[in-house]
């Protein structure tokens, strides 16, 4: 079984940036697939970006740019770097898991319970 807990949340200020982590516990996941969703109210769960085990990253168009996945295998911890935010950006984030590189939901067998990050105008 694989926890996966986020945390960074908050409420920011258009063109702030802010930091997510996702704790991974339980079955080690140095060689998963890490990927970041997000879902505003009334939307789809979206795809936000991954990072391979080997540190290779993918991003949505949306947020490629500003947004940046990082990974460090000691502490079984990824990042979401978030920069220059946008209102639009306000959503609950989820980290999630996987063996394979994946952009839709279906592709992840783990998830966390989510961060609320809220970008005011």
């Amino acid at each position: 079984q694989v926890q996966l807990v986020e945390s960074g949340g908050g409420l920011v200020q258009a063109g702030d940036s802010l930091r997510l982590s996702c704790a991974a516990s339980g079955r080690t996941l140095t060689t998963a697939t890490m990927g970041w969703f997000r879902q505003a109210p009334g939307k789809e769960r979206e795809f936000v970006g991954c990072i391979s085990w080997y540190g290779r990253t993918y991003y949505a168009d949306s947020v490629k740019d500003r947004f940046t996945i990082s990974r460090d295998n000691a502490k079984s911890t990824v990042y979401l770097q978030m920069n220059s935010l946008k209102p639009e950006d306000t959503a609950v984030y989820y980290c999630a898991a996987d063996r394979f590189i994946g952009y839709k939901t279906s592709d992840y067998e783990y998830w966390g319970q989510g961060t609320q990050v809220t970008v005011s105008s």
